[in-house]
């Protein structure tokens, strides 16, 4: 009997068993798992030649990436120290969009880069290499004016400038922080210009530079520099750079910024110019925004 009550208890058991035995798992079990969010998409560093100081924000994305501010405004910029490669000129027409190119005049390349700059439509400049403040500690082309110089010798050099860059139709000097802070000397160098019929950029690499207002006693068009771009040669920084000029000209109604043929200064450029051009931002050549 005991044997019968036994046998019965274990043949309830098992079939409770098999009536509550969970399922067989699925096949394709990603469906039920929690998919971790996906990072926001976030720019590549460009370089890492000029890190932040602790003390200031974290670096932002390249500005090309990054929304902008729309209006319209008209923006020039001066491409100095152009005449040691062509190659760096095939790379900033390849822009297609008005860029000024200041030649230096005793760079190698001087006469080949002016010749093909106009012939592809854009305004050529010469650069003039002018006394630095630390002279001769801060080196400077041979070519260039200082102020011990005679004003029959300051002029012959600035002559000779345009027999090696043709087609220049306006001029800016290349260093020059102690040479433009002599309105004496500037007026001879504005002279010259005038003679030829030409205009004046003012690089303001001295904030006590009389050249602006030489030229302005002088009756020659003239306009001065409002932002460098690229005196830290990184991508991302120049991007801002070249938002602050765009923003300025916004705000101005023109702007003229100043940069070089580096490699970042370059890729920045190409990035930037064709989106604030669809933002409202209009390429011109210097000489359109002298007065």
């Amino acid at each position: 009997m005991v044997a019968v009550v036994i046998a019965a208890a274990m043949f309830l058991l098992e079939h409770g068993r098999s009536k509550t035995a969970p399922a067989p798992k699925a096949e394709h079990p990603a469906a039920h798992l929690k998919i971790p969010a996906r990072p926001e998409p976030r720019q590549e560093a460009l370089s890492s030649a000029h890190p932040l100081k602790p003390e200031t924000k974290p670096a932002k994305p390249h500005q090309a990436a990054l929304p902008h501010g729309s209006g319209p405004g008209r923006l020039a910029i001066i491409i100095d120290d152009m005449g040691a490669s062509p190659k760096e000129l095939q790379a900033l027409l390849s822009i297609d969009l008005p860029i000024t190119f200041s030649v230096i005049p005793s760079l190698a390349h001087a006469r080949e880069v002016a010749e093909k700059a106009h012939a592809a439509g854009r305004e050529v400049m010469v650069h003039m290499p002018m006394e630095p403040e630390g002279y001769p500690r801060q080196p400077m082309e041979k070519v260039g004016v200082l102020v011990a110089m005679s004003d029959a010798e300051i002029a012959d050099r600035v002559n000779s400038y345009f027999r090696s860059v043709p087609h220049a139709v306006g001029a800016n000097n290349h260093m020059g922080s102690r040479f433009t802070q002599s309105a004496e000397k500037m007026e001879v160098v504005l002279k010259v210009l005038q003679g030829k019929g030409v205009f004046f950029v003012d690089s303001m690499t001295s904030p006590s530079s009389a050249g602006l207002r030489t030229a302005k006693a002088l009756g020659i068009r003239c306009a001065a520099r409002q932002v460098f771009l690229d005196n830290v040669q990184d991508e991302a920084l120049i991007g801002k750079q070249l938002a602050q000029a765009a923003a300025i000209a916004r705000k101005r109604g023109s702007a003229i910024a100043i940069c070089h043929p580096h490699p970042a200064t370059i890729r920045a450029l190409r990035a930037m110019m064709p989106q604030l051009a669809r933002e409202g931002i209009t390429f011109v050549h210097a000489s359109e925004l002298t007065s």
